[in-house]
């Protein structure tokens, strides 16, 4: 579907929201208690500005005796079986995004992943699956990096812990790889990269996921992510808090300069067990 048609699709979604809601004489504030998200983040839905996961969209039908309609249209318009439902509208909000920031414990965040570490990933995960899925799946990760190569790519900051460093995903070669990226990207000055490291100890949203985006439009939102399931956050204080842990978690975390040394070390260290095999 072309963006054009898709954002009129969407549209569409939001006036029919907002007709229905309307009728069922439900301000944005009471559907978004019912919906356990909050009124403006209804506005949101119903200008087309963000759209909603799949599970609010099956409890507005719910609340709106609406048969479905939501639910069926929202799987019609998140047609890209590559990313799983949690995630989808959150691959989307990237792209309109202004500002990223990321925060991951064990694993290298989504948009700065390799194709070999990204593949080695999957296929933990799917051991069993056929190699055009894991191809797909690839691909998929692959492309919403590209927004860090566009003329209008989003300021990028990333806070990783020295651990994820340390995993050899995929193996020394896979990993020297990997790590040469994110310093390669440091270097062009594309992202801004912390690195938390071992002596830290403690340190806030630990061992936690955590995506941070803001908007030129919009509020900002977070999301998190657990096993199968994923959360975006949109109330204020909430937010306002998440922000609050992120900045104490960038205070914990190495300089830019000493964390790119630390991340080269890491790749050269990588790089000479890679020969050795």
């Amino acid at each position: 579907m072309a963006n054009a048609s898709r954002q009129a699709a969407w549209e569409f979604w939001g006036t029919e929201l907002k007709r229905r809601r309307e009728d069922a004489g439900l301000t944005q504030e009471a559907l978004g208690r019912r919906v356990f998200v909050s009124g403006g983040y209804i506005g949101q839905f119903e200008q087309a500005i963000r759209k909603p996961q799949l599970d609010v969209a099956v409890r507005i039908d719910e609340v709106l005796q609406t048969d479905g309609f939501f639910e069926r249209t929202w799987r019609k318009l998140i047609d890209d079986k590559r990313y799983p439902d949690y995630f989808a509208a959150t691959a989307d909000l990237e792209r309109q995004a202004t500002r990223i920031s990321d925060c991951e414990a064990l694993i290298v965040p989504g948009l700065l992943q390799t194709a070999a570490y990204a593949q080695a990933l999957l296929l933990a995960g799917n051991p069993f699956a056929p190699d055009e899925y894991i191809e797909d799946m690839v691909r998929a990760r692959l492309d919403r990096a590209v927004i860090l190569k566009d003329a209008t790519r989003p300021t990028y900051w990333a806070v990783i812990h020295e651990g994820l460093l340390r995993v050899p995903v995929g193996g020394p070669a896979v990993m020297a790889e990997q790590v040469e990226h994110i310093a390669q990207l440091a270097c062009e000055r594309k992202i801004l990269v912390q690195v938390v490291p071992f002596a830290a100890g403690a340190y806030p949203i630990m061992g936690k996921m955590l995506k941070l985006m803001e908007f030129e439009d919009a509020p900002p939102t977070a999301y998190t992510e657990g096993l199968y399931s994923g959360n975006l956050l949109d109330d204020p204080a909430v937010v306002k808090r998440v922000q609050q842990d992120y900045d104490l978690l960038r205070a914990a975390a190495l300089s830019p300069e000493a964390s790119r040394a630390l991340i080269e070390s890491a790749a050269e260290d990588y790089k000479r067990c890679a020969s050795s095999i």
